[in-house]
Order: structure tokens, then C-alpha cells, then sequence
């Protein structure tokens, strides 16, 4: 089964629909109805069957329970994407901490509450799992005019990183995704920045890792992002403080 949390996002949605062949899948979202179009797709496309299930990633206390009601309905996951998550109002964030908090606790605090629930759960099963977590370049290094979210993007990195370390030998492989700037519905009205990509380019380079069945692994999305990473971080602070989103 093929689980998708945070189903109206559009990576996840290119994922669901590059792999739904075939599979049970399963659609978490906030907004249920929303769901709606991307499950007739899917069905369309091949999908055994099809389930949208409400899912409000703010309620950590229920992230568990969403596990065992998704498996009930379809059976042992194969593939998780968590998917959720904000940009939020960086300017809005400096003087408004509840804004602030906010993005932290969908970016960050239930990202690992899920993330932790996933690992957990899926190493318990007969099925081997692979579980799909989204960095970003803005985690590398925080700039100024992101580091609300950057933080929450370095931060997550880091867990990943261990986590992948703690799931070695286990059934269950995690694949870490580091996109660059992602043209889609969250950056509307944005400048793309320099190597952005497309939703459908990063569902390709996580599917095609996830189909390699190797070890877990972290992607540059595209693999050239890699060598910019490694000059930001030589940057002169009085100059990267001036850099834009």
C-alpha cells in the first residue's frame, strides 16, 4: 500500500500518480474533499483502490492512530510520503510568534512525530517499507529572508540523517529528498530561483531511488544542487545575509 500524508501537496501528488499502478493507496489530507480529484485520477491510472482519510498533521496525538487506520483499510505500507508542511509569512513570523511556532510544529515537530510513528510501526512488518522525507536546500544554510522555515529544513535534515542511521539493517529504508526551489503551487508569485525544479522532477528522482531498493539515501534534487550547497556554505556573512529567498 502506498500511503500519502499530506495528500494535497504537489509532490505528493505526482508521487501518488507516477506509482499508483497497481497499488492500494491511501490519501491523508487535511481537507478531505480536496482529495477528491486526485483519488479519480489515481483510479484512472490503475490504482487497485483508492481511500481519502481526514489527517490534521497539528494533532500529534493522532499521527498513530492514522497509521493503524490506514493499514486496517489497505494493509502493510509499502510506501510512506510524508509530504505535509508550509512556507509560511517570513516577515509576518518575525512579529507574530504564534505564526512562528506554527511553522515550526508542521515543518519540524510533526514531521519527526510522524516520521518516528512511521519508522516504528513499519519495522514490524513482514513487507519491506520505504519512507520519504522532504529537506530542502533552505535547510543547508538559513538566510535571512527564510530562516524560519530554513531552520525547520535543517533541522529535520539532521533527524533524517540519524534516523537513517537508526532504520540500517531493519526492513525499512528512508529516502531524504533536498530540493532546490520547487515551481508549484506553494511558491506562486515567487521568483524561481537559480536549478529550481518541478514537483514531477522530484517525484521522479524519489521513485527512482525508492525502486532501487538499496539502503536508505539522501537526494539533491537536481543532483547538480550539490555543488551549489557547498559554496553557500563558504559565503562571507555580510554578504549571505543579503541574499533572497
Amino acid at each position: 500500500m502506498i500511503l500519502i500524508l499530506g495528500a494535497t501537496s504537489d509532490i505528493g501528488g505526482e508521487i501518488a500518480r507516477l506509482a499508483c499502478a497497481g497499488e492500494d493507496v491511501v490519501l491523508a489530507a487535511r481537507r478531505p474533499t480536496a482529495a477528491g480529484e486526485l483519488a479519480a485520477k489515481l483510479e484512472v491510472l490503475g490504482a487497485k483502490s483508492v481511500h481519502i482519510l481526514p489527517f490534521d498533521a497539528l494533532h500529534l496525538n493522532e499521527h498513530r492512530a492514522l497509521i493503524h487506520q490506514a493499514r486496517a483499510l489497505a494493509g502493510d505500507i509499502s510506501l510512506a510520503v510524508v509530504a505535509f508542511g508550509m512556507l509560511g509569512e517570513q516577515e509576518r513570523a518575525e512579529s507574530e510568534e504564534e505564526h512562528a511556532v506554527e511553522i515550526a510544529t508542521l515543518d519540524y515537530t510533526a514531521q519527526i512525530s510522524m516520521l518516528t510513528v512511521l519508522a516504528d510501526e513499519l519495522r514490524t512488518q513482514a513487507t519491506p517499507a520505504a519512507i520519504v522525507a522532504f529537506s530542502s536546500i533552505a535547510g543547508w544554510r538559513a538566510r535571512r529572508a527564510n530562516y524560519v522555515y530554513g531552520s525547520t529544513k535543517a533541522g529535520l535534515d539532521a533527524f533524517c540523517q540519524g534516523l537513517s542511521d537508526a532504520l540500517h539493517g531493519s526492513n525499512v529504508r528512508l529516502i531524504t529528498a533536498r530540493p532546490g526551489f520547487v515551481i508549484g503551487s506553494m511558491t506562486t508569485g515567487m521568483t524561481p530561483a537559480p536549478m529550481s525544479v518541478y514537483p514531477i522532477d522530484v517525484a521522479q528522482a524519489v521513485l527512482k531511488a525508492v525502486k532501487e531498493k538499496k539502503s536508505s539515501a539522501t537526494l539533491w534534487v537536481p543532483g547538480r544542487l550539490r555543488l551549489l550547497a557547498w559554496v553557500m556554505r563558504v559565503v562571507p556573512r555580510g554578504v549571505w545575509r543579503k541574499m533572497p529567498r
